[in-house]
């Protein structure tokens, strides 16, 4: 049963450890109060500490019973590297103190009196993945992540980060009971409300209560000739014939469906305090409420090992388009379609306003300052629960211009994640072909960040090096002025920015060894490149795990998987039509393929390990159904199990 209104959990989400350094520690919380709370440490065969956070802990209402709690803390004594160091993050009150055993004991493994975490001291050991989403029928990959952490008993065997490379949530795509769910955990939380320009409904409440909500949100806008574009591009959703379909129906509009979505995605909590109450629907989206109720309540189960996963790894994120829309900008056609509209262009800027409050302040806090006061402004003018129209807009525009949401780590090897999506490199002359996904400015910060690094590990949501038939077919739609029924977002769709990339991989002093991490595509690959006629060539590592909970049309990506190994075989001619013709691209192969297939199908996690170099030792596909990891190989032959059991 929902609780009271007097007996709302202290905690609804969190604690998730964010970016943690021996000098500094970053977690995230939402309470449905203001709390004043303590983190107790204690490392390995060392005397325990304790930090008040009160200085340390801002606090922002997003709601009336809704709280982020964004915690920072510096150390002015280091914290050891290597080692396990136990923590209670704890609630004080005056009868004294709660820790996660007493408000949070799903957050424990068995046998464990407190979480603990590892800060290493070299990135040897990632976990990575994309795409997770609730209601696809694929069981959670972050499963694979706590089953690695329960058997683990060694700090030197934790994993250093898990990083997700885009598409964490779904705003566009929203079953009809997540949607549900969202607006009863709304009503339950008082999460603030919001004037709405553009549409039909005059506001946030007006929008909950009207019919049009579920499955028919197409129909908020004004049935005007000026938003048919909009209506088709942007909210009505996409019919892709060669990928998936884009159910952009049930798309989230309001900044507080946005934050109620990352509460039921992130923690088992806010679902105990509603109650399903389906809303009245016509007979087919009944039928469908019904299949899509089956995902959700499955995803709805494994949510405490989820978070538990959160509670004890540190986790780094990007976005990608999921997180705020389907193609965000795709094209400059696109961007002045989708920010010419106040009602795409309020959707757009709260869904980034959530996402820099729920993913990207953890990942670099120094820099969201600037954004973080202009929130705390709009939260201080609000009146009866309502944001201020002019104030929110004024921020959205703030977050639209923003420019570091990317960020490096001064790891060894040092870690460089991209922001491929709001600095791209825009087809001027061609307004509808895909834009470059990151801009000749961007491209050249990236290449200095890169400088004189022995090794790096690159973060970018989109391969760099894709599947050329996949890649050939997205060309072909966007020749014909169809770009947005394949999602032609791929580095070499834009010849300008496809081309300074390849340079930078060809500069005297970049890395030796690049290991790119990527997502996106719903399906895993790896390919090793190196530069054609060139002695002192770089190695580099494309390495693709995707999705976390998603997968690719079984049988669709088989005949892509053959069609591309006799299309693009080494002897093929048509490798010269491609614009990496100058790099030499060799495939690894999974060691559970029949016949010989590249690619790999199944929701899941990667799992990558690296030597002092900062090259690959190992790459796996963790997979979400329990079944044996995946080995990508040089060559089609058995794994050694005890190798790979030793390394994992």
């Amino acid at each position: 049963m929902p609780a009271t209104a007097t007996a709302l959990p202290d905690v609804l989400a969190g604690p998730l450890l964010r970016r943690m350094e021996p000098g500094r520690l970053v977690l995230w919380l939402v309470a449905s109060r203001a709390l004043r709370l303590q983190l107790w440490l204690r490392p390995d065969d060392q005397a325990p500490q304790l930090h008040a956070l009160d200085d340390h802990c801002r606090q922002l209402p997003l709601g009336r019973h809704a709280v982020l709690h964004l915690i920072d803390l510096p150390l002015q004594q280091p914290l050891p590297q290597d080692v396990r160091i136990a923590y209670d993050l704890q609630i004080v009150e005056d009868g004294g103190t709660r820790g996660l055993a007493d408000w949070a004991p799903h957050l424990l493994y068995a046998g464990a009196g407190h979480a603990d975490f590892v800060l290493r001291s070299r990135l040897d050991h990632l976990l990575h993945g994309s795409c997770r989403k609730p209601h696809h029928h694929a069981t959670d990959g972050l499963l694979c992540a706590d089953r690695l952490l329960a058997d683990q008993t060694q700090a030197s065997q934790r994993p250093a980060l898990l990083l997700m490379s885009g598409d964490q949530v779904y705003v566009d795509d929203v079953a009809g009971p997540m949607l549900c769910a969202i607006h009863q955990l709304i009503a339950r939380l008082g999460l603030f409300d919001e004037t709405l320009e553009g549409a039909v409904v005059e506001d946030s409440q007006a929008l909950y209560a009207d019919p049009v909500g579920y499955y028919r949100r197409a129909e908020l806008l004004p049935a005007l000739k000026s938003n048919q574009t909009l209506r088709d591009k942007f909210f009505g959703g996409v019919e892709k014939p060669i990928f998936t379909s884009a159910n952009a129906d049930n798309h989230l509009v309001t900044f507080a469906e946005m934050i109620a979505m990352y509460l039921l995605v992130w923690s088992p909590v806010p679902w105990t305090l509603i109650e399903e109450d389906q809303p009245p629907l016509d007979a087919l989206r009944q039928q469908r409420y019904a299949a899509e109720r089956a995902c959700v309540d499955a995803f709805r189960r494994q949510l405490g090992q989820v978070a538990r996963v959160f509670a004890h790894l540190p986790t780094l994120m990007i976005f990608d388009d999921h997180d705020v829309t389907d193609d965000w900008n795709l094209s400059a056609r696109w961007e002045q379609t989708a920010y010419g509209h106040p009602f795409s262009k309020r959707i757009i800027g709260n869904a980034l306003l959530a996402y820099l409050l729920c993913q990207g302040w953890g990942n670099n806090p120094d820099v969201f300052e600037q954004p973080l006061q202009a929130f705390a402004e709009l939260l201080k003018q609000r009146q009866n629960n309502h944001l201020q129209a002019e104030m929110q807009d004024s921020l959205i525009d703030q977050l639209l211009h923003f420019e570091r949401w990317d960020y490096v780590l001064p790891t060894t090897p040092a870690l460089l994640v991209l922001d491929t999506r709001t600095r791209r490199w825009r087809s001027e002359g061609h307004l509808s072909k895909p834009s470059g996904l990151m801009d000749w400015e961007a491209l050249c910060d990236f290449q200095q960040a890169l400088l004189d690094h022995p090794a790096c590990i690159i973060v970018s949501p989109a391969p760099m090096f894709g599947v050329k038939l996949i890649e050939g077919i997205q060309k072909l739609f966007t020749y014909a002025g169809h770009p947005l029924l394949v999602d032609a977002e791929n580095w070499m769709a834009h010849r300008g920015a496809a081309s300074v990339m390849l340079n930078i991989f060809r500069h005297s002093r970049t890395p030796r060894d690049f290991v790119i991490l990527s997502g996106d595509v719903h399906y895993s690959f790896v390919y090793r490149v190196s530069i054609r006629h060139k002695r002192a060539s770089p190695t580099i590592w494309q390495i693709t795990s995707s999705g976390i909970k998603n997968e690719f049309p079984p049988r669709l990506l088989d005949w892509f998987d053959r069609l591309n190994r006799w299309l693009y075989a080494p002897w093929s001619p048509l490798n010269w039509l491609t614009k990496r013709r100058r790099m030499r691209v060799t495939p690894l192969i999974p060691d559970r393929s029949r016949s010989g297939e590249r690619l790999w199908n199944g929701a899941g996690l990667g799992q990558v390990f690296f030597d002092e170099q900062g090259r690959p030792t190992a790459i796996l596909q963790l997979n979400a159904d329990g079944s044996q990891p995946v080995a990508f190989v040089a060559e089609r032959e058995e794994r050694q199990p005890r190798e790979i059991a030793a390394r994992s």
